[in-house]
């Protein structure tokens, strides 16, 4: 049986304490008074060579031989301006809540990963894995409340936080006659509203957490059963699970992401996101064995598991950038004006994520990981994935920050709190349910395949 260290659990509960002040911190100073907003404004138009002064003068300036027309000018002026420094106002107030959503769906997204890569195992029988079970078994613990906290967040964005990250939420869209009426929202308002949105959430996290609720219990039951029923049991449940997990998969990522960006789709975009997922969750299962197995726990697990892990980290790497790629060439392609926008934001304001994250997700595991014997390194696969995770982590930043804060994005005390916080959530949650069962599933009927694997 694995015990939780005392040095780990005080370790996670520190960085649990960190990020929330991290994101207290966020959510105090994003509060800013309109005279504040100018100030950043004029200091940044200062910055860049250009003022508010001169636009002001410009606007005055003929005011004796055109008197009207200047007046109006003026006062088209100074009503985009105050437009203009209510948007960025709107946008520093969006920053903590998008850096804490960023985090919390990162974070859940991984269980959620491992929960289908468990599942599959299960399902096609793999002889390789079930010495693993017990590690993705921990780590699923984690999915109900990280993904009842990330519907948490994304509902109180709306009901306290002024819709600070979905536009579709604000009723004002759909209010015909309303200045901030939007024709294509109010058309999809029939799936894009918040009761649907809450209830569509609460049917996904209720089947992912019963199906994990009824495979735990079936692969813990087969540990003392004496036939194989229990196995059976799980593999059905695993069969019909990822028929629903397909399903669910692609609607979570439209509502919970995509939607976002209430004008944009994208027919890949459920798959695009799957594979982020997919390849964060193994990254973590090879870097807690490694964690365990350096504790002297997993005797039984061997180098050859850790290659096989570390093989799925690079094709998963591989299947994310064809995705990647797929997405962004086809949409380049075709040159949209409705679709290249998405693109075109990311460009102009998010150029050094943007394509930081193709390097961290696709040339860095090429480069560390196609090598057979690297694989079989403990410290080298932590290493690649580390970097693995962080440009995952960019990956859904990339997805979430254009559409909330715009150009007003930074890596900064509330982006990192928010990290601590759900990482130290995370780990606390995960290895005190490592402590539940046996790190070995004795009953099951390939581990004794699982415990000689080797090549």
């Amino acid at each position: 049986m694995y015990t939780f260290s005392n040095k780990l659990k005080t370790f996670s509960i520190i960085l649990v304490i960190l990020g929330l002040l991290g994101v207290g911190y966020g959510f105090v100073t994003s509060h800013k008074s309109f005279k504040e907003v100018e100030t950043i404004i004029e200091a940044e138009k200062a910055h860049h060579g250009g003022g508010h002064g001169e636009e002001a003068a410009h606007a005055t300036s003929g005011h004796d031989t055109h008197g009207n027309s200047h007046s109006n000018d003026a006062h088209a002026e100074e009503d985009a301006h105050k437009k203009h420094v209510e948007h960025v106002k709107h946008q520093i107030a969006n920053r903590p809540w998008a850096a804490l959503y960023v985090a919390a769906f990162f974070f859940m997204m991984i269980a959620l990963g491992v929960l289908a890569f468990y599942a599959i195992q299960i399902a096609s029988q793999a002889g390789w894995s079930p010495v693993l079970f017990r590690v993705m078994e921990g780590m699923t613990a984690y999915l109900l409340p990280g993904a009842l906290i990330v519907l948490a967040i994304a509902a109180a964005s709306h009901f306290i936080g002024h819709d600070s990250l979905f536009v579709w939420m604000n009723p004002d869209m759909t209010t015909v006659g309303h200045e901030d009426y939007d024709k294509l929202v109010a058309g999809k308002s029939g799936w894009l509203n918040i009761w649907g949105f809450i209830i569509r959430g609460l049917i996904f996290i209720g089947g992912w957490s019963l199906y994990r609720h009824f495979s735990r219990k079936f692969s813990i039951a087969q540990d003392t059963a004496e036939d194989k029923s229990n196995f059976k049991k799980s593999f059905r449940i695993s069969a019909a699970f990822l028929v629903f997990f397909i399903y669910t998969e692609s609607m979570m990522s439209w509502d919970w992401i995509m939607s976002v960006d209430p004008h944009w789709f994208s027919t890949l975009f459920g798959w695009y996101v799957f594979a982020s997922m997919f390849v964060s969750g193994i990254t973590v299962i090879a870097l807690i064995t490694i964690y365990l197995k350096s504790r002297n726990y997993l005797e039984f697990v061997n180098e050859n598991h850790l290659h096989d892990v570390a093989k799925f980290m690079f094709a998963f790497s591989i299947f994310w950038t064809y995705l990647w790629f797929s997405q962004f060439m086809l949409i380049w392609y075709s040159n949209i004006p409705e679709e290249v926008t998405y693109f075109v934001t990311r460009f102009q304001d998010y150029k050094l994520p943007f394509l930081g994250m193709v390097v961290m997700n696709f040339v860095f595991p090429i480069l560390m990981l196609m090598n057979a014997d690297y694989k079989r390194i403990p410290w080298f696969v932590v290493m690649a994935g580390l970097v693995i995770l962080f440009g995952h982590y960019i990956d859904i930043f990339n997805m979430i920050m254009p559409a909330t804060v715009g150009d007003r994005w930074f890596i900064g005390i509330p982006e990192i709190g928010s990290i601590l916080l759900f990482a130290g959530l995370f780990i606390f949650i995960v290895f005190t349910a490592l402590t539940k069962a046996p790190l070995l599933v004795k009953g099951y009927p390939f581990r004794k395949e699982s415990e000689e694997f080797h090549y």
